[in-house]
């Protein structure tokens, strides 16, 4: 039995050897791309499918695991649509009330002329789930990905980011509540911090490695004060964005969405983890100067991806004025007990 927001230390190990494994296949300086084995092995184990319900030919799990599966890929280096296919799209047609069936997936939200810009994986997908504004309501429809016109991009890490554009006279789907709309972009959010959280994290271990181990005037780079502040500085940042994130996770693993601290801890988590990627990316890249920059030496896939994740869901001036907001509204009589719950 494991203690509630905990995951299962034989599920943790099982999800971090399958990425292990599919990262020692792949090799060091593979481009990022879809991998149709790895997929396989995902749904096979019941992983692309996580947070599913039992019902719809989920796993059952919670965020809790979710979280433990994306820190697993993204400690990894490895690229694949869990949080378009099960957090997002999964997740909006179970709260649609619409079949969910085995089809590989992503998300978007377009806009009045129903195109939607920087979807991920919109050309991998089968199948796309739409949700736009219409008269009478916010509506989802699961549409295949022939009906949508798809024009490829790639965010500066390389993944796959997607302009989609669909007819929204050819759609109908269900009509939802308004909140899934706010619903959908703190679950993306939220998922992005953890996966930038994971991959600072790695960048940290990097950076303490290099120090430790190469030498300069003939003693270690750790014994220069300046580069132990470096390193001291991305390992502060580090911390405290897994802080933030964590207490925000700890309101999505009670699925209490609806919390009116929901929007303000998912702010604070994004606007730390932003503030950390800034730091954290700058001061590795000077710990370890020109071989950092190289792509065989594995830096890059941590920091890339860092940066390419903190801008999506929401920018980072975009987060930080929700908390503003919140914090605002909160005035000063209430801004600690919303800080502090």
């Amino acid at each position: 039995m494991t203690a509630p927001g905990t995951v299962d230390a034989a599920l943790a190990e099982m999800m971090s050897a399958v990425f292990a494994d599919h990262a020692q296949r792949r090799g060091a300086t593979a481009d990022v791309g879809w991998d149709s084995a790895l997929w396989r092995r995902l749904d096979e184990l019941g992983l692309a499918r996580l947070t599913g319900s039992d019902d719809s030919g989920g796993s059952g799990a919670g965020w809790a695991e979710a979280a433990e599966l994306l820190r697993s890929a993204a400690r990894h280096a490895v690229s694949v649509p869990l949080v378009e296919h099960d957090l997002l799209a999964g997740w909006v047609l179970e709260t649609a009330g619409l079949d969910v069936g085995a089809h590989r997936r992503t998300a978007c939200v377009v806009d009045a002329c129903g195109v939607a810009h920087g979807v991920g994986w919109a050309g991998e997908a089968q199948r796309i789930v739409v949700i736009w504004q219409s008269a009478d309501g916010l509506r989802a429809a699961d549409i295949p990905t022939e009906s949508a016109r798809i024009t490829p991009g790639r965010n500066v890490a390389g993944e796959p980011r997607d302009t989609v554009q669909v007819d929204l006279g050819t759609l109908s789907g269900a009509v939802v509540d308004d909140g899934l709309l706010q619903t959908f972009r703190l679950r993306g959010a939220l998922a992005r911090s953890v996966q930038i959280c994971a991959a600072t994290e790695r960048i940290l271990e990097l950076s303490i490695d290099h120090v430790s181990t190469r030498s300069q005037f003939g003693r270690p780079l750790a014994r220069f004060q300046a580069v132990a502040h470096l390193v001291a500085d991305i390992a502060i940042q580090v911390s405290a964005a897994r802080a933030a994130t964590e207490a925000a996770l700890r309101v999505a693993a009670d699925d209490a969405w609806t919390d009116p601290r929901s929007e303000f801890l998912v702010a604070v988590s994004r606007s730390c983890v932003s503030q950390a990627v800034s730091v954290v990316v700058r001061n590795a890249h000077q710990v370890h100067g020109a071989i950092g920059t190289t792509a065989e030496h594995p830096l890059h896939r941590y920091s890339l991806p860092a940066m390419a994740w903190r801008s999506e869901f929401g920018s980072p001036r975009f987060w930080d004025r929700v908390v503003t907001d919140h914090a605002l509204r909160a005035g000063r009589a209430g801004l600690w007990p919303l800080i502090t719950g």
